[in-house]
């Protein structure tokens, strides 16, 4: 077959277009975990296949510290060097949204169904990211120390109430044998002040901010409830139940396995290690919050996907977060890195969360006890002021003026930034 220039050139133009058709548009995607060689693992397996499966998109991901991740998106958006898909943490969403750092992301209702609440970041009615997992905080005991104590064991349906937690601390306490009868974490500083111990605030009928407006945080932080709340909170320093500030951090990560304290106010993502070291794991217990008068409650919401501002295709986010959010994906996540699967049905695939499974307990803990931070741009700033108060109390500074303090320094960040949108 002879073949001229103009037939060349044709088939030269069409092989063209068909390769045109055929290419993915790519999806930068930053994430949190650089240095988690297990979390990388699964997330790249998750692109991988989502690559493989439809011809549409194709996903690459830059992982960053998780301790400079946050400052590396701020700095990106001031550079508008934005991805298009950004890993957020969920209580920092809103303002990364009203910030706007990030679009709604057009993900079908289908794929967040049956899902904990806590894993669906919504912002002024819109859902702006979704997550893969969540983590919950529990009162980790003894059967044994409960039996020694003569105490009943509490359940998520009748928890402990604030009298009947002060006096499982003071028998611990009278029977000499520990260190602390409750370790909190203080070693701890950061997110988790906001996370583990502003339920605790929640619970006695106070809140970090007002949630019916969301324009003030008088009365709420530091109203007779918040007030109630700094006292008790105070006493479990002044009163020897708890270590104060300086706790040990080699403490808060084995005191409760070595025995040094009767309870341990902590996360699920670190129930795996104290059931491998305690001398009898089937001893240990997870136990619900306590009820101080209003419920009990604990912390919620963790990393979640979603599409930044910058993203000139937010459908082809959506479809790698609809791919990403299956049960074999959220499984996995939970069976490499411990923490909570979104769905009940993925719950029931992994290891340690399926029913009648080790750490079956967090899961229900997360359904019925947990409550997002508060879900307002101005959290960020909320949540560092909220752990300065909560510290200057522990170390013996008066409740109300640290109250009163803390009030008006997030109500001066609210007014300066005019409401945030609310």
């Amino acid at each position: 077959m002879k073949w001229t220039k103009r037939t060349l050139g044709a088939l030269a133009a069409t092989t063209a277009l068909a390769g045109m058709a055929s290419a993915q548009t790519e999806l930068s995607l930053w994430y949190h975990g650089a240095g988690n060689e297990v979390e990388s693992r699964i997330l790249n397996g998750i692109i991988e296949d989502f690559n493989a499966a439809q011809d549409d998109w194709a996903v690459s991901v830059e992982s960053f510290p998780q301790e400079s991740y946050n400052d590396s998106v701020v700095a990106a958006a001031l550079a508008n060097n934005l991805p298009c898909i950004l890993d957020v943490d969920g209580p920092v969403m809103p303002n990364w949204a009203w910030a706007g750092y990030l679009q709604p992301l057009p993900i079908s209702e289908d794929a967040i169904e049956g899902h904990l609440d806590a894993t669906i970041g919504r912002w002024n009615d819109e859902i702006y990211s979704v997550g893969l997992w969540d983590a919950a905080v529990a009162l980790y005991a003894r059967q044994s120390t409960l039996d020694e104590l003569g105490l009943r064991k509490p359940t998520l349906d009748d928890p402990w109430n604030k009298e009947e937690f002060m006096a499982a601390l003071d028998a611990a306490k009278d029977t000499g044998n520990y260190d602390y009868p409750l370790d909190l974490g203080t070693a701890w500083t950061g997110e988790w002040y906001p996370y583990a111990f502003s339920p605790f605030l929640q619970s006695f009928g106070g809140d970090i901010v007002d949630r019916s407006t969301y324009d003030t945080a008088d009365g709420m932080l530091n109203g007779d409830a918040a007030i109630e709340f700094g006292e008790w909170w105070q006493s479990l320093f002044e009163e020897g139940y708890a270590p104060g500030t300086s706790q040990d951090p080699a403490d808060r990560d084995s005191g409760f396995i070595e025995g040094k304290y009767a309870f341990s106010w902590n996360g699920n993502w670190a129930a795996a290690n104290t059931l491998a070291n305690v001398e009898n794991p089937d001893d240990v217990l997870f136990l619900p919050a306590p009820d101080f008068g209003n419920g009990p409650i604990i912390g919620a919401a963790s990393w979640q996907f979603g599409v930044s501002s910058a993203c000139e295709n937010p459908e082809g986010a959506a479809a790698f977060a609809e791919h990403a959010l299956q049960d074999k994906y959220l499984a996995a996540f939970s069976d490499g890195i411990g923490l909570i699967p979104a769905s009940r049905e993925a719950a029931e695939m992994t290891e340690s969360y399926a029913e009648g499974g080790p750490l079956a307990v967090f899961f229900d803990l997360s359904e019925q006890q947990a409550l997002v931070r508060p879900v307002s741009p101005g959290y960020v700033v909320a949540a560092t002021v909220f752990e300065k108060a909560l510290s200057d109390i522990a170390n013996g500074a008066d409740v109300a003026d640290a109250l009163d303090a803390a009030v008006d320094e997030i109500d001066d960040d609210i007014e300066a930034n005019q409401g945030y949108g609310h």
